[in-house]
């Protein structure tokens, strides 16, 4: 069973960028996207064969989130815990054998402005997956906004303190694990450097991999042993971000 997430920034730009034809190419049985950036049926987009769920913004042009799956979900539901969320960032899915979060976690913004914002948005996230855990396993994924520790990011000194890097998110993505949960691409891939999913657009960042790893999945930890795939699909472009995929043995869930 294969799960993909992307954040496109911004869902119409990427379509004109190829992203049908990578769609295609990477048959994913879900497909999860961020920062989409756009209302429900803005996009021309309606594959074949996949159920489409979408979280979308307030503001218009402004962050949301959507998933395309092959299988029609138990239940839908947007928010954390089907909470207000005027800003589009979490969707979640029920399956028989499990349940799907996508998420566009918030950004601290410069100088962290919006930490305090961040901090409440994080703790209530792992309230809801822990309850949600409680029920059956939980496959979590999306823009997390946070590089973990040093080996994800290119220049951890300069930017210790920084929004994505500060101490305090750092630390909510520790409890998180902490709480029963395993990042998939460090369980595979414990040691590798130099990976990441997302370079700044300014100084030329991609071309010299100054990046950070800020997109993840995340499962529960019963789970672990059923992983078969995490990868980071460096080399796939449209956006500041690359896709992230995850594989999971079909008798796992």
């Amino acid at each position: 069973m294969r799960f993909v997430s992307w954040n496109v920034n911004g869902f119409r730009a990427v379509l004109k960028k190829g992203f049908e034809e990578y769609f295609d190419q990477v048959d994913g049985d879900f497909v999860c996207l961020q920062e989409t950036k756009m209302q429900e049926g803005q996009a021309d987009f309606h594959p074949e064969g996949y159920y489409e769920y979408y979280s979308c913004a307030e503001k218009k042009g402004y962050s949301g989130t959507a998933v395309f799956a092959r299988e029609k979900a138990l239940s839908f539901s947007t928010g954390i815990g089907g909470g207000e969320d005027p800003e589009g960032r979490v969707i979640t899915l029920e399956y028989p054998g499990f349940y799907l979060v996508c998420c566009y976690a918030p950004n601290s913004q410069n100088e962290l402005k919006r930490i305090d914002y961040r901090m409440d948005f994080e703790d209530r996230m792992r309230d809801y997956l822990t309850e949600l855990d409680g029920k059956k396993p939980v496959i979590y994924c999306g823009d997390l906004n946070v590089a973990h520790e040093e080996i994800d990011l290119k220049n951890p000194g300069p930017n210790r303190g920084n929004a994505g890097f500060s101490d305090e998110e750092r630390e909510k993505m520790t409890r998180l694990l902490a709480a029963g949960f395993t990042d998939t691409f460090r369980a595979l891939h414990p040691d590798d450097t130099g990976i990441y999913s997302w370079w700044s657009y300014r100084f030329n960042a991609r071309a010299n991999n100054a990046g950070w790893r800020i997109d993840y999945f995340i499962v529960s930890d019963r789970l672990t042993n059923k992983i078969s795939r995490a990868s980071i699909e460096t080399d796939v472009y449209g956006s500041d971000h690359c896709p992230v995929i995850l594989e999971l043995d079909d008798q796992a869930i």
